[in-house]
């Protein structure tokens, strides 16, 4: 229990950073803010960040399932990358525009954010 309500204050704090970052269709807010996983990875840069365009995720008792299509923009291209894959709780932050939003490089999602509750 004592995890969670650190988990949520780390998010909140988080949330805050950003809040004021995100006018872009790219990914650049993530970039800009250094903003860091559970594992303490960078979430990466503008060109590795993609937001949910097409298709859906549920919220589990443990965690999100995610299927749905993310589309990375960097300047004028545009990249659409199908994904398939359980996330934790654990493993999620909020996100600051209210879309779902995934970062990945080397093939390994390193961070996923979500809405934050009721929007």
């Amino acid at each position: 229990m004592h995890l969670a309500v650190a988990a949520l204050a780390a998010a909140l704090l988080w949330l805050g950073l950003c809040v004021g970052a995100v006018a872009h269709g790219s990914g650049e807010w993530v970039a800009q803010s250094g903003l860091r996983n559970a594992a303490g990875q960078l979430c990466c840069g503008e060109k590795d960040c993609g937001v949910l365009v097409d298709g859906k995720v549920s919220a589990r008792v443990d965690g999100y399932q995610v299927d749905g299509v993310f589309e990375v923009t960097f300047g004028d291209e545009k990249t659409r990358i199908q994904v398939r894959e359980f996330v934790p709780y654990s493993e999620t932050l909020p996100s600051p525009d209210g879309a779902y939003w995934r970062c990945a490089w080397g093939g390994e999602r390193k961070c996923f954010f979500v809405p934050p509750p009721g929007s």
